[in-house]
């Protein structure tokens, strides 16, 4: 049985897109399903899967790290799906996405698409580490967890083809880790080992954690946007006064067919 997908890009993070208005695709999307489609030689190729259910009270994203694994959220995704409903399936933006992180409301303006990625949850710090080398890192929760760590090189982090060295304690699930640099005021670079996914070329949610560890570093007021640049391109975040985190990015549809999964 042939299903229907596309596949799109949020900063170069990218996703096999899978409309599912009946729930045919739910039973069929197993681990090893979502391992081929993501496989860059023998599959699709992706960093995840968006599974896109309409329910009675609107849309869920049902997002899939490349390895197979659930995630709580996906931030480059979620601006992806939105992108997808609106040329798909006839959707005026604002509009709300559920996702398991809760609710994510995405708007579009110039040409990008701005997401209210909720608040942020500020923890403890941590440690992280690669190849021999570890770091202090601030714990910070985007409905999903992250270590953000500031080395003086990006490069110090190494191939980031193993998954980085963490406090299991911590990160019982595991964690997103993102190494940054600053380039400027309000202007930082980051690179990112996703858990599920390994490098990826951006990270949404992890982005926005980076923009909060640096604001709360540099003690910026609130409504400063920040400049992160990741691998694949680059992202504005805001956190505004009443506590939401605001980014803002591209998304991308970038090819559609049939997959047999």
């Amino acid at each position: 049985m042939s299903y229907r997908f596309l596949k799109g890009h949020g900063t170069e993070n990218d996703f096999v897109v899978l409309p599912d208005p009946d729930g045919t695709v739910h039973g069929e999307l197993t681990p090893e399903r979502v391992r081929a489609l993501c496989d860059r030689r023998a599959g699709i190729g992706a960093d995840g899967v968006l599974r896109a259910v309409r329910r009675d009270d609107g849309w869920f994203m049902d997002y899939r790290n490349s390895d197979g694994s659930v995630s709580e959220m996906c931030g480059n995704g979620v601006r992806v799906f939105a992108r997808y409903l609106r040329d798909h399936e006839g959707e005026q933006l604002p509009v709300d996405i559920q996702t398991r992180a809760g609710v994510k409301t995405v708007r579009e303006g110039a040409g990008v698409f701005t997401v209210d990625m909720g608040e942020p949850e500020v923890l403890d710090r941590t440690r992280v580490g690669v190849e021999g080398r570890a770091w202090d890192a601030l714990h910070v929760s985007m409905g999903n967890p992250h270590a953000v760590a500031f080395v003086d090189d990006l490069a110090d982090a190494g191939s980031l083809e193993e998954e980085p060295d963490f406090d299991a304690q911590v990160y019982p699930e595991g964690v997103n880790v993102e190494f940054v640099v600053r380039r400027g005021e309000h202007h930082v670079a980051m690179r990112v080992h996703e858990r599920g996914s390994g490098e990826t070329r951006s990270c949404g949610t992890g982005a926005c954690a980076v923009m909060v560890a640096a604001a709360l570093a540099d003690d910026a007021p609130r409504n400063t946007p920040y400049t992160v640049d990741v691998p694949g391109g680059t992202l504005t975040i805001t956190w505004t006064e009443d506590g939401r985190v605001m980014m803002t990015g591209a998304a991308e549809l970038v090819a559609e067919g049939t997959t047999d999964l």
